[in-house]
C-alpha cells in the first residue's frame, strides 16, 4: 500500500517557475543601477535629514560625537528603506533607457516580444523589493527609530531624572444623539492629566470630571498608582473639588488615598508613547484599540489612515518599477542625467499626491482605504496607459 502512494505521489508534476534567459539578462542589468541608486538617495536623505541636525546638536547643545554616530548608524535603515521606490524608478529609467538607446528594445519587439513581455523581469524584481521593504519597515526600521529618539533624549537630558514620559493628556469622550437631529456629536466626559510618569507612578495627576450630569469634579492628587488587582487607580495626598452648575464649589475634600475605577489607557499611553515611524503595523493597531477607547475621533481618523499607508507604501516600488520602464522603453534616447530628472518629477509627484490624499484621509473627505491605496491605484493607472501607448 505504501509503495503504491509512493508511486503515485512521485508520478504527480508540480508546475515549476523558471527564469528565461531574457528575465535573468534584465533582471542582472537591473540589479547595479539599483545598489547605486539606493546609495545615492540615502547618502543625499540623510544629510539634509539626519546630519545637519546631529552637527547642529554638537555645536549648540554639546552632543557627544560618538553618540551622534550611533544615532546616525540607527537612522540609516529608515533612509535606506525610503530609496528602494526612488532607486526603483530611476534603476528602470536608465536600464531600459539604454536598451531602447542601443536598439535593443526594437530587436526584441522585432523577434515578437511585446512590450508587456519586457516588463515582467522589472514586476518580478519590484515584488522582490517590496516584500524587503515591507519586511525592513516591520522588523528594523520603527525598533531602530525608535532606539535613536531614546538615544538622542537621553544625551540631551543627562541632568533630568530618568523619567520615561512627561505631560500625559488622555481625553475621554462620549458619543450623545444631537436634539431634534439623527446625527452624534463627541463631547469630553473625563479628562486625565499628569505632569511626570516614571514607569510605574504618575506625579502631579489633575482629573477633570463631568461624567455626572449637571456635575463638575475636580481631582488633583500628589500622585497615583494602577492597580492591577482591582483593576482601578489608588490616588495619594490630593484634594477632591464638587463644582455646580453655576460655578460654584458645592463641597472640597481632602484625602491621603483614594480609589477610583477609571480607565487604565492613560498607563498605557504613557508606556507605548511612540511617533507612527517608530510603530510597526501590530503596535500601530494597539495604539487605534487605545485611542478608539478614549472616543478621540480625531486621533481615531489619523491612526487608520496611518496603518493603510504602511501597508501601501511598499507597493510603491512596484509603481515606480513600471512608470520607469514605461518611459524607458519609448524610442527617444535619454541620457543617465535625463534619467534623473525625470525619476525626480516622478518621485516629488507620486508624493506629493500621497501627501494630498492622506491629508484628505485624515479630515475625514476620504475612508482611510482610499486615502492610504488611491495614489497606488492612479500610479498603476497611469503605468498601464504608458505601456499601452508605448506598446502601439
Amino acid at each position: 500500500m505504501k509503495t503504491s502512494i509512493s508511486k503515485s505521489i512521485s508520478s504527480l508534476k508540480f508546475p515549476s517557475f523558471h527564469l528565461s534567459i531574457l528575465d535573468r539578462y534584465i533582471i542582472t542589468e537591473l540589479i547595479a543601477p539599483f545598489l547605486f541608486g539606493v546609495g545615492l538617495f540615502t547618502s543625499v536623505a540623510l544629510s539634509i535629514d539626519t546630519v545637519f541636525d546631529l552637527v547642529r546638536q554638537i555645536a549648540e547643545s554639546g552632543l557627544d560625537v560618538g553618540i551622534a554616530v550611533q544615532i546616525f548608524l540607527l537612522k540609516m535603515p529608515e533612509f535606506i528603506v525610503l530609496s528602494f521606490p526612488m532607486s526603483m524608478v530611476l534603476t528602470t529609467l536608465i536600464v531600459y533607457g539604454r536598451m531602447s538607446s542601443d536598439s535593443e528594445v526594437v530587436a526584441l519587439r522585432s523577434c515578437g516580444i511585446s512590450i508587456y513581455r519586457l516588463v515582467i523581469p522589472t514586476l518580478i524584481f519590484s515584488l522582490f523589493i517590496t516584500a524587503s521593504m515591507f519586511v525592513f519597515n516591520e522588523l528594523l526600521v520603527p525598533a531602530s527609530n525608535y532606539r535613536a529618539s531614546i538615544t538622542l533624549e537621553k544625551a540631551l537630558h543627562q541632568d533630568r531624572l530618568p523619567v520615561k514620559e512627561d505631560n500625559i493628556f488622555y481625553p475621554e469622550y462620549r458619543r450623545v444623539p444631537v436634539e431634534n437631529s439623527d446625527e452624534e456629536v463627541s463631547i469630553l466626559v473625563r479628562l486625565f492629566y499628569a505632569q511626570e510618569f516614571d514607569g510605574k507612578n504618575m506625579k502631579g495627576v489633575t482629573i477633570l470630571d463631568q461624567s455626572q450630569q449637571g456635575i463638575t469634579q475636580i481631582i488633583s492628587s500628589e500622585s497615583a498608582v494602577w492597580n492591577g488587582t482591582e483593576q482601578s487607580w489608588d490616588f495619594y495626598d490630593g484634594t477632591v473639588y464638587m463644582v455646580d452648575p453655576q460655578g460654584s464649589y458645592r463641597n472640597i475634600v481632602r484625602f491621603d488615598h483614594k480609589e477610583l475605577k477609571l480607565s487604565r489607557v492613560p498607563l498605557d499611553l504613557a508606556s507605548r508613547k511612540r511617533r507612527y515611524d517608530e510603530m510597526n503595523i501590530i503596535q500601530a493597531h494597539e495604539y487605534l484599540e487605545l485611542m478608539k477607547s478614549s472616543g478621540n475621533d480625531k486621533i481615531v481618523q489619523k491612526t487608520k489612515v496611518r496603518i493603510q499607508q504602511k501597508y501601501s507604501l511598499p507597493f510603491v516600488c512596484v509603481v515606480f518599477g513600471l512608470l520607469g520602464a514605461a518611459l524607458g522603453c519609448r524610442p527617444e534616447r535619454t541620457s543617465r542625467g535625463t534619467s534623473f530628472g525625470l525619476s525626480i518629477i516622478i518621485i516629488f509627484s507620486y508624493y506629493l499626491l500621497a501627501f494630498v490624499t492622506g491629508a484628505l484621509g485624515q479630515k475625514g473627505i476620504l475612508t482611510p482605504f482610499v486615502a492610504g491605496w488611491l495614489p497606488i491605484a492612479i500610479g498603476l493607472g497611469v503605468s498601464s496607459f504608458l505601456l499601452y501607448r508605448t506598446s502601439r
